[in-house]
């Protein structure tokens, strides 16, 4: 992990500072001035004017630095310009240059991930929701290894899968849900998760937590697991509600059956005995990951 303020110290600043001294020592100032004026030691100045700092050269040939030495080699050279306006001016270029400029690329350079995020002014904008969804797909993480690690859990899932699903706090498509690539599978007894959570892959239980949002309930995560009797029975009596829905009805199920409720607890249990080729299913529901998995923990532990 690299920020991109290591960026700005070790891969800017020695080239503007060398680009900088250059300048004032071409003005007449002495070795002694120039590390004055930069607040430097001189033995630094003697080390960018013997050439024993390393340049970046996407540095040295940007027309924005180039111009901002030369204003600023000018000002402190005549003294027009004091080192805090310099130093100002020098912070109005890098703010800018980091802003999915020069600096971020440098930046993507140093930490070639940082290109999967479409804008990439978005690291850096507090606003822009993308430390939300990573703290959604964090959320996700580490309910998933609560939920693999559960000695007994591989046997919970249905044949078409488990999904384990997060949601944003405003989501609105499937592509706000966080889930597992591909589902989880039962393999040789072990619960098999094939990718790190991502957004919207996960049709099928992002929709039931959607359409259970749809309805009013205040709910971010969910989790389908395999339909069985006692399974709602065990539910049911570690206090979670029960609601049966019909996996057959013409309109949104989870919506219809949960248009009337108004007493259930935060985490509660949505589930279908099965219809003309749909295997029966029963679904977790609550307010985050963590809490949808303490549910399923509490049947494995019973």
């Amino acid at each position: 992990m690299r920020f991109i303020e290591e960026v700005v110290v070790d891969e800017f600043l020695p080239t503007f500072r060398s680009m900088l001294a250059e300048a004032l020592r071409e003005r007449g100032l002495t070795q002694h001035e120039v590390a004055e004026a930069l607040g430097i030691s001189q033995s630094a100045v003697s080390k960018y004017a013997h050439g024993d700092v390393s340049r970046r050269e996407e540095v040295l040939d940007d027309e924005r630095v180039r111009d901002l030495v030369e204003r600023v080699a000018d000002g402190l050279a005549t003294g027009d310009m004091s080192r805090v306006q310099a130093l100002v001016e020098a912070e109005v270029l890098i703010r800018r240059l980091e802003a999915g400029d020069l600096l971020a690329r440098l930046h993507e350079e140093a930490m070639p991930e940082l290109a999967d995020y479409e804008g990439y002014e978005r690291i850096h904008d507090p606003e822009s929701g993308l430390r939300t969804s990573e703290q959604v797909r964090s959320s996700v993480r580490r309910a998933l290894r609560r939920l693999t690690n559960a000695s007994g859990f591989a046997g919970l899932i249905p044949n078409v899968g488990s999904n384990l699903v997060e949601c944003l706090p405003d989501a609105a498509t499937v592509d706000d849900v966080a889930g597992v690539p591909g589902r989880i599978f039962d393999v040789k007894g072990r619960a098999t998760v094939p990718g790190d959570p991502e957004f919207g892959v996960s049709e099928h239980v992002a929709s039931v937590l959607l359409s259970a949002r749809e309805a009013g309930r205040d709910v971010h995560a969910a989790v389908n697991i395999r339909y069985d009797p006692d399974i709602v029975d065990d539910l049911d009596a570690a206090g979670y509600d029960c609601i049966e829905f019909d996996a057959d009805a013409p309109v949104d199920p989870i919506r219809e059956a949960l248009a009337d409720r108004e007493d259930l607890s935060d985490t509660f249990v949505c589930y279908q005995t099965g219809g003309y080729g749909i295997e029966p299913i029963t679904y977790v529901l609550g307010p985050d990951a963590d809490a949808v998995v303490t549910a399923v923990k509490a049947l494995l532990d019973r």
